[in-house]
């Protein structure tokens, strides 16, 4: 049975990242700082600071690539998947937060 909070749940980090791998060419955009990126980041993703977003076509040209956008709590993912998708990007999800991931993080 559905919980009144249920309704406001959003998809977690976690189910991003498995719709991440199950999704063929698509990007995995970690926009935190290169330190925090140092820190421990998901496997197989890119680190593309969200101060740097403008230039993410230098990187990935094809505006129908799929990204999935991560960060530490999903505050800066928003901003940059609303960026992107401002940019022309045509298939952006924001995945929230690496603070809510529960998967093994490389280091």
């Amino acid at each position: 049975m559905m919980g009144l909070l249920d309704l406001f749940r959003r998809p977690g980090t976690d189910e991003g990242v498995r719709e991440f791998l199950a999704t063929p060419g698509a990007v995995l955009l970690d926009v935190r700082t290169p330190a925090e990126f140092g820190e421990g980041h998901i496997g197989g993703s890119l680190n593309f600071p969200l101060d740097r977003i403008e230039s993410l076509p230098e990187r990935v040209a094809d505006r129908n690539t799929p990204i999935f956008v991560y960060c530490r709590s999903g505050a800066r993912s928003a901003r940059a998947a609303a960026a992107l998708r401002q940019m022309g990007y045509r298939q952006v999800k924001n995945i929230g937060g690496i603070a809510d991931y529960h998967g093994k993080v490389v280091h």
